[in-house]
């Protein structure tokens, strides 16, 4: 008897994973993973960063740790350790209790997460994602139920941005419509805007009532600062409109397959984020049910105790 999927065809790899499925598999001892961009050893071996380590240690030192179910939202202290990182300690918004914030599965789940709430509570459904972007965005977006579109951004010709186009297609773009930003170290180009650019960009979303959705994975990868990279976020943020960030620790503390990352919905008034962050509990609570443990404590620990931790040289805290 046929089995009942006999029918399904076999899917293609992904064209980012799907290289480290074929490295895995390629049985030379002379090969290169040019796949996922991870820390690696000097003889090519996974790195797990000596912070982290340490970080682990404190965790399993710390008999009073149990394995129970996290809230929905998960860690709460991670939640406000996440939104103070990408908006800074003395952010306004999170002052003013402006910010709902909900651990989720790394980056990918953040933007997932949040596209499955826009797609329920937002008047909008389209969303406007630069030209190139990550690959997974399109299907991120697409599965959650929204109209992915494009607007110009790298210029092949100059190796630069085009900002010129990028204005353009922004402009053209209906009111209200989302519009993703990558926060800083663009993927796959590399290629930000200025300081300068960044505010034309801000006042040409927020003229035409545009939703802004930044996707922050790179977070102290394009300055070497933590803050000069976030401070595309906190320019949206300071005019007192509203965003919506994701964030990442797979690449900024190694914390790969732990996967760990925030979503962060900064809203105008502190009752609205209240019942924003109602809604997300309802959004999350049949996907997954609640976020992991101990990927978030870790990212916690170290969020937490990062002048202690870090007080030491980078030789040592990659070794």
């Amino acid at each position: 008897m046929d089995s009942v999927f006999a029918s399904i065809v076999q899917a293609p790899e992904d064209p980012i994973l799907g290289v480290t499925a074929a490295y895995n598999k390629d049985p030379s001892p002379n090969k290169l993973n040019l796949g996922v961009g991870a820390y690696r050893t000097e003889e090519g071996k996974p790195l797990v960063l000596n912070v982290v380590r340490k970080a682990e240690q404190l965790l399993v030192n710390d008999q009073s740790r149990v394995k129970e179910y996290l809230p929905i939202l998960g860690l709460t202290e991670f939640n406000k350790l996440s939104a103070k990182l990408i908006l800074g300690d003395d952010s306004p918004a999170i002052q003013e209790n402006r910010v709902a914030t909900a651990q989720c599965l790394s980056g990918t789940g953040s933007l997932r997460v949040g596209a499955e709430f826009l797609a329920k509570h937002y008047h909008q459904r389209t969303i406007y994602i630069p030209q190139p972007s990550w690959g997974n965005h399109v299907k991120v977006f697409t599965m959650a139920g929204l109209s992915v579109k494009n607007y110009r951004y790298y210029d092949p010709t100059t190796r630069g941005l085009n900002f010129q186009g990028l204005l353009e297609d922004l402009g053209a773009a209906p009111a209200g419509a989302i519009v993703l930003l990558h926060a800083c170290a663009h993927n796959p180009t590399g290629v930000d805007p200025t300081v300068e650019q960044w505010e034309q960009i801000r006042q040409s979303m927020r003229s035409k009532g545009l939703l802004p959705f930044f996707d922050s994975a790179y977070q102290g990868f394009a300055s070497g600062s933590l803050d000069v990279d976030a401070q595309p976020v906190r320019t949206f943020v300071a005019d007192g409109g509203e965003c919506f960030i994701a964030q990442s620790y797979a690449k900024n503390m190694g914390l790969y397959g732990e996967r760990v990352g925030a979503l962060s919905i900064v809203c105008k008034a502190a009752d609205v984020a209240s019942r924003v962050e109602s809604q997300l509990k309802l959004v999350i609570r049949p996907m997954y049910s609640n976020p992991p443990i101990h990927g978030a404590s870790i990212a916690m620990t170290i969020l937490k105790n990062r002048w202690v931790l870090c007080q030491t040289k980078l030789p040592e805290l990659v070794r």
